[in-house]
């Protein structure tokens, strides 16, 4: 295993690393009004609620925050444990990984207190540090399985999932804000164009991670809510549907394909 000797500055990085998680579950805390406050899906005059744009997953998606949350908790605790004080893997993604989860907490917090623009830079700066963290993780590569539950697992899927609600939330602020008075058709045109770029995402998340299943199984997750929202909820939208389901789909694949294909490079190596 890739240790060396701890320094003050490893020791610190747990620290950190703890509060921010800490941090994050209060935060996810005061957004859901747990503490009095209102519940996300009525924040912003109702924009970010599951009815709100074509392009909003529907209710029971967002208990993948729960996993998230869950996973965000046993890495803090695993992290700290002595023997991943000094080790490479953790000097590189650790700091992101607290960083990451701050940010979490500070959407939920702005979309708490402040406006719906801001929670899209929020997001939006939320996505780009789990996307720096996942390439710090595939340069440094897994070598126990826990590596992979708390490490890979855990980033992967809070990419995954992030990458698709900033999807909703740009939507969300353009529907709100921008382009409030867009009729059905055209709301079905462009959410079926933005589904399209979200496939894209998909496969340069899989070929660019090496076909890393985490990522793509929660943007599935949150497409396949999409669908199920346009078909058995408000608005409908059976374009769209369609377009969620077939682009959960190439998600899936793709991330299978890659896999696949790195596999058969590193043979192809090894030979």
């Amino acid at each position: 295993m890739d240790t060396s000797r701890p320094t003050g500055t490893d020791l610190a990085r747990q620290i950190v690393v703890i509060s921010a998680v800490a941090f994050m579950i209060v935060a996810a805390m005061v957004g859901t009004g747990l503490f009095g406050g209102t519940n996300v899906r009525d924040l912003q005059g109702g924009a970010l609620d599951a009815d709100a744009t074509v392009l909003a997953p529907a209710t029971p998606a967002f208990s993948i925050w729960s996993l998230v949350y869950a996973l965000m908790v046993a890495y803090a605790i695993w992290q700290a444990l002595p023997g991943q004080r000094g080790r490479e893997r953790q000097r590189r993604a650790g700091w992101w990984i607290a960083g990451t989860a701050v940010l979490n907490g500070g959407w939920l917090l702005a979309a708490q207190f402040l406006t719906l623009p801001v929670t899209v830079v929020a997001i939006v700066v939320l996505l780009i540090a789990l996307g720096a963290t996942l390439r710090a993780l595939v340069r440094t590569p897994a070598e126990t399985w826990a590596d992979r539950v708390f490490m890979d697992a855990t980033v992967g899927i809070h990419l995954g999932w992030v990458s698709l609600a900033t999807v909703a939330n740009v939507t969300a602020w353009l529907a709100a804000e921008v382009v409030p008075a867009m009729d059905p058709d055209g709301q079905q045109v462009w959410g079926v164009i933005v589904l399209v770029v979200v496939a894209l995402v998909g496969l340069a998340l899989a070929f660019g991670t090496g076909g890393r299943i985490a990522p793509a199984l929660a943007m599935a997750w949150g497409l396949v809510w999409i669908g199920a929202a346009r078909t058995s909820g408000e608005p409908q939208a059976a374009a769209v549907a369609t377009a969620a389901f077939i682009v959960a789909a190439v998600v899936l694949l793709a991330a299978v394909a890659a896999a696949v294909r790195r596999r058969a490079v590193a043979a192809a190596i090894g030979d």
